[in-house]
């Protein structure tokens, strides 16, 4: 039987275990998939913690990438034997096999294997919904200012590629000298080491003091203050994540001073159809095989050794992107 890690409570990485399950066939509006490569993200570790409460036992996995086995009525945009990538609700993408909603998932491209697909799916489309989709009142420019925290992770090296293909200049926070090193090599335009210097002040140091049009932030609570700061009147605080913690209580009033708009953006309420869906990842898959953006896959683990992954993610010792490869571990 194909397997699968599964999680039968919410908790730490000791809680997911690798097991057997029945797939059967996909009904309407589904497929069947079988894995060649599975991304691994920050939500997976929110899913699993119990941060976002789901009803378990719970298959993890947000992101992958394959052939397709079968199809169920009413799917006509993929056909058995096709390669395929995704990121998608409800999660499952944590195993050789899985019957799935077909509506996000997409025809991947022969110029783009599948490790990279699986790398690619939630991390460059997050990229496009923020970067194309997620927008200052006054909208953005070439040659603008934003401010991207996270930058050496998989979206932020994505972002950092995209930011410059577009014009924008980012600047872009991350934990140590090598990360910072990285996001600078992947088009960054400055790079901040927020541990050991005061990001809000460089920023007002870079900016002449005027600050940054948008901040995409998905670290949360460690840096919500300091963003608020870095942002010029009518600036946009995008929070899309909150890898540091949730972010904590405010008031409207903080943002009075200046005019400020905040969002709380979710790449599954842009992705909820299959036009829109389709659309953001012709974009996305444009850029990549342009050569405009690489998809960095820094770490790559057994889907066996899931739990030493959530650790290394956890643990902030990751860059770019993470996959698990199903089939090199067949004991459940």
């Amino acid at each position: 039987m194909p397997l699968a890690v599964q999680i039968a409570r919410q908790g730490g990485p000791e809680e997911m275990k690798l097991v057997e399950v029945a797939v059967g066939d996909p009904g309407p509006g589904e497929v069947r998939i079988r894995h060649h490569a599975i991304g691994l993200n920050f939500i997976d570790v929110y899913q699993r913690s119990g941060l976002y409460p789901l009803p378990t036992p719970l298959t993890l996995g947000m992101e992958g990438a394959g052939v397709i086995e079968a199809v169920g009525p009413g799917v006509a945009h993929l056909a058995p034997g096709d390669r395929a990538a995704y990121t998608s609700q409800p999660p499952g993408s944590y195993s050789e096999l899985r019957v799935m909603p077909a509506t996000a998932v997409c025809k991947l491209p022969d110029a783009i294997d599948f490790d990279t697909g699986a790398a690619m799916m939630l991390k460059g489309l997050t990229v496009q919904y923020l970067l194309r989709r997620t927008l200052p009142a006054e909208g953005l420019e070439p040659g603008d200012h934003i401010l991207w925290h996270a930058a050496a992770g998989g979206v932020g090296l994505i972002a950092c590629q995209w930011a410059r293909a577009l014009g924008y200049r980012l600047i872009a926070t991350a934990g140590s000298a090598e990360k910072c090193a990285l996001a600078l090599a992947n088009g960054a335009d400055v790079a901040i080491n927020y541990r050991t210097e005061d990001f809000a002040a460089r920023v007002a140091e870079i900016t002449g003091g005027r600050g940054v049009k948008v901040v995409y932030d998905s670290v949360g609570k460690d840096t919500w203050e300091g963003s608020l700061r870095c942002l010029r009147p009518f600036g946009l605080m995008a929070s899309f994540g909150n890898a540091s913690g949730a972010v904590p209580p405010f008031t409207l009033a903080q943002l009075a001073g200046k005019g400020l708009y905040v969002t709380r953006p979710s790449i599954y309420t842009h992705i909820a159809t299959r036009e829109r869906c389709q659309q953001m990842a012709d974009d996305l898959f444009g850029m990549v095989t342009s050569g405009k953006v690489k998809i960095h896959i820094d770490q790559r683990f057994p889907l066996a050794e899931v739990q030493a992954a959530h650790r290394a993610l956890e643990a902030r010792q990751t860059t770019g992107s993470t996959i698990l490869t199903p089939g090199k571990d067949r004991t459940p």
